[in-house]
């Protein structure tokens, strides 16, 4: 893999933010949270396997490899969840066992 950064994320265990849902839409899905009311747009359907996969994945990179991602496609898929993570819509499960996870 080409994005050295991209390991520790891989690593970790992370989920969807218990105040976020999601809605799907024929172009993948929108997310909104509930506390920050923002709205976000998962722009493929295979993003949003991803994400909704991370609950139930050990960690990110088992949710990736679940959801059909190519191995060489993980450093845009890490970044994108990167994003979704700098708006709270999804975060380490560690950090979401607190709101009843």
């Amino acid at each position: 893999m080409a994005c050295a950064a991209c390991t520790e994320v891989l690593d970790e265990s992370w989920g969807l933010t218990p105040s976020v849902e999601l809605r799907p839409e024929p172009f993948g899905a929108l997310a909104y949270h509930f506390g920050n009311r923002r709205l976000t747009f998962l722009k493929t359907r295979q993003l949003v396997a991803v994400v909704r996969g991370l609950d139930e994945a050990p960690d990110v990179r088992s949710a990736l490899a679940a959801g059909g991602v190519a191995e060489r496609e993980w450093p845009a898929y890490v970044a994108a969840l990167r994003n979704l993570a700098a708006t709270d819509m999804i975060r380490p499960i560690a950090a979401a066992a607190g709101e009843g996870r």
